[in-house]
C-alpha cells in the first residue's frame, strides 16, 4: 500500500529525539520486513526516538518496551504519524 508523506505524516528518521509517532506503514521487504514486524513494527504501533548516535545514524526507538537502533536508510521505508503522548 502507497501512503503519500503529507503535513502530518513523515519517515520515521523525521521525528527527533523526545518526538513520538504511531506507525502508519512500511514498505520494506524481504529479511528486514520480517524482522521489523517481529520487533513489533506494525500498523499503529507507538514508537519514540529516545536518541541518536553522535553522527546522527543510527537512532534508538523505543518500540513496545524494547529500545531498537535502527539505520536511516531503514527509517526512511517506515511512514507514520506524529502525535502526543496518548492517541484517541
Amino acid at each position: 500500500m502507497y501512503y503519500e508523506v503529507t503535513k502530518t505524516m513523515y519517515c520515521l528518521n523525521d521525528i527527533a529525539p523526545g518526538e513520538r509517532a504511531r506507525i502508519v506503514s512500511q514498505s520494506t521487504c524481504g529479511a528486514l520486513r520480517r524482522r521489523l514486524l517481529d520487533m513489533g513494527l506494525i500498523e499503529g504501533t507507538e514508537v519514540e526516538c529516545v536518541g541518536k548516535s553522535p553522527a546522527g545514524d543510527p537512532r534508538a526507538y523505543l518500540i513496545r518496551g524494547a529500545v531498537i537502533a535502527l539505520r536511516a536508510e531503514d527509517c526512511r521505508r517506515i511512514v507514520v504519524e506524529r502525535g502526543g503522548a496518548v492517541w484517541g
